[in-house]
C-alpha cells in the first residue's frame, strides 16, 4: 500500500516546520534510538481519523547556490506540486498577506492539485480576524491554527483527509519481490537498473506505478519475478533540482512504502555522505528488506583490504543498519552484478521469515537464563512469553509483568539473540513491549 503525500509549503519563516513536527506527534520520538541514525528529518507518517499519509516538510529542502527567497520557495513549490497528493498552503497572520505569499499562490493555483490554506501564528482571538484577507488568494475558508498551542490543527487535519485519494494497492502477485533503488542523484541508479535488466530482460509490461512519473518494470530472471521501482527520475532536470539533494528523499519515499527489498545505491568512488544517512534511514523505519549496493566499484583504486575497509565504514556510518548485506558492484562494467540478485530474493526471504511461537520461546528462555532481566528499584522483568505477530518486517511482541521495566539496551540484547538464532539478514525486527493481561495463558 502506497501512502498519500501530503507537503507543507509556504515563504520562509511561517513555520512549516512547527507544524510538520505537529503533525508527525511522536512518531519520530518513538523510532528506535539506535547509534548512527540522523535525526534530521523532512519526511514522516500521521494520522487521522484512520488514514494514514506521509508528510513532506519543504522548509527543510536545502537550495543551493543562488538563495534568493523568491527562487528558493518557487523551487520548494514545484517539488511539491510533483510529489504531494494534497498541499498544506501555509501563511502567517502576523506578517498579514505578503507578495511571497502570491508568488507561491499563482504556482499552486496552477497545479490543479487540492490545496488547503492554513494561517499560522493564531495564537489568540485577536490574531483570528486576521485570517479574512487572505480569501483573495482564492482557495476558500483559511484555517486559522497555531503551531505554539497546536490549536486549529483538528481542523487542518479535517481539510485534509477530506481530500486524500484512497490507498492503492499494487496490482502484483506474493510471489513477485519489489525491489525500489534509493540513494543521492549521481550514485548510478540508472545504469544500475539498466545493467540489471541488461539484454535478457524478460519484460512482461511497462506498467505506470501509483507513483507518479515513476516506470515499475517486472522483468524475470532464474524462475523468480521481481519489479524494479525506478526512483532513478527518468525526465531530465534542470541544474537547480541536480543541486537539491534532500529532493532525493521526496522522490525515494514513495518507492520505499512499495517495495518489498530497498536497494541503498552508494558512490564506491566517492564514499558515504551524510545524506546517504538520511535516505537509508527512511527505509529502516519503513522496516524494509535493505542492501547497501556500493556502485562504481570499477573505478576504485583497491589492494588486498580496500573492500573490508570500505565495509568498516559503512558498518561504522550506519550502526541502525548492521543486518543489511552489502554488495560491490560496477553498474558499468557489471563485474560482480551477478551477485546481486541471489541477496535480493534471500533478504526477501528473510524479510517474510515467520518462526513459530514454541521455537522463539525457547530462544528467548535461554537467553533470560543466561542474563536474567536486571532490576529497577527492587522491581524484576519478567518475561512471560514471546510471539511473532506479523512479516515484512517481522515483528515480534514480548509480554511482560510490566512494560516500564524493559530497559534498551535488554530489548537489544533480545534481538540480538533472536537474531543470533534465526539470521532475519537484510531485515529489520519490530521488538514490542506488551503487559501481560490477566485474562492471557
Amino acid at each position: 500500500m502506497a501512502r498519500p503525500v501530503v507537503a507543507i509549503v509556504g515563504r520562509p519563516n511561517v513555520g512549516k516546520s512547527t507544524i510538520f513536527n505537529r503533525l508527525i506527534g511522536d512518531r519520530l520520538a518513538i523510532v528506535e534510538d539506535k547509534p548512527g541514525i540522523t535525526r534530521d528529518r523532512i519526511y514522516g507518517i500521521s494520522d487521522w481519523n484512520g488514514k494514514s499519509f506521509s508528510v513532506i516538510d519543504t522548509g527543510g529542502i536545502e537550495i543551493d547556490g543562488d538563495d534568493a527567497i523568491l527562487k528558493s520557495i518557487r523551487v520548494q513549490a514545484e517539488l511539491a506540486i510533483e510529489e504531494a497528493d494534497v498541499i498544506v498552503f501555509m501563511c502567517e497572520a502576523k506578517a498579514g498577506l505578503t507578495n511571497s505569499d502570491e508568488e507561491v499562490a499563482q504556482i499552486l493555483f496552477r497545479s490543479g492539485k487540492p490545496i488547503v490554506l492554513a494561517i499560522n501564528k493564531v495564537d489568540n482571538m485577536k490574531r483570528a480576524d486576521d485570517i479574512y484577507e487572505f480569501y483573495s488568494l482564492g482557495f476558500g475558508d483559511p484555517i486559522g491554527i497555531s503551531g505554539s498551542h497546536g490549536t486549529g490543527l483538528g481542523d487542518l487535519l479535517d481539510a485534509v483527509t477530506e481530500r486524500l485519494p484512497e490507498l492503492t494497492d499494487d496490482e502484483y502477485d506474493e510471489d513477485v519481490i519489489r525491489v525500489a533503488l534509493i540513494g543521492r542523484p549521481n550514485v548510478g541508479k540508472s545504469s544500475l537498473v539498466n545493467a540489471i535488466l541488461g539484454e535478457e530482460r524478460v519484460i512482461v509490461s511497462e506498467v505506470a506505478g501509483t507513483t507518479r512519473d515513476a516506470i515499475d518494470t517486472p522483468f524475470e530472471r532464474d524462475g523468480q519475478r521481481y519489479v524494479l521501482i525506478d526512483t532513478a527520475g527518468m525526465r531530465k532536470r534542470g541544474k537547480v533540482y541536480e543541486n537539491i539533494e534532500k529532493y532525493s528523499v521526496m522522490r525515494a519515499m514513495r518507492a520505499i512504502e512499495r517495495a518489498d527489498v530497498v536497494l541503498v545505491v552508494i558512490n564506491g568512488e566517492e564514499g558515504i555522505i551524510d545524506q546517504d544517512k538520511h535516505i537509508a534511514g527512511y527505509a529502516h523505519e519503513a522496516g524494509k528488506a535493505s542492501i547497501f549496493v556500493v556502485n562504481k566499484w570499477d573505478v576504485v583504486e583497491k589492494d588486498d583490504k580496500t573492500m573490508q575497509n570500505f565495509e568498516t565504514k559503512i558498518r561504522d556510518h550506519f550502526l541502525f543498519m548492521s543486518y543489511a548485506p552489502i554488495v560491490f558492484l560496477s553498474a558499468l562494467t557489471k563485474q560482480r552484478l551477478q551477485k546481486l540478485l541471489p541477496v535480493v530474493q534471500h533478504v526477501s526471504q528473510q524479510h517474510a521469515l515467520r518462526i513459530t511461537t514454541h521455537l522463539i520461546n525457547d530462544v528467548v528462555s535461554d537467553a533470560i537464563a543466561i542474563n536474567p532481566p536486571p532490576t529497577d528499584k527492587g522491581r524484576r522483568l519478567r518475561i512471560n512469553y514471546v510471539t511473532q505477530v506479523a512479516v515484512k518486517p517481522p515483528t515480534i511482541v514480548v509480554f511482560v509483568n510490566d512494560p516500564s521495566l524493559m530497559h534498551f539496551s535488554y530489548e537489544r540484547y533480545l534481538e540480538n539473540k533472536i537474531r543470533a538464532a534465526f539470521n532475519f539478514e537484510g531485515t529489520p525486527i519490530r521488538l514490542f513491549t506488551r503487559r501481560k493481561s490477566e485474562n492471557e495463558g
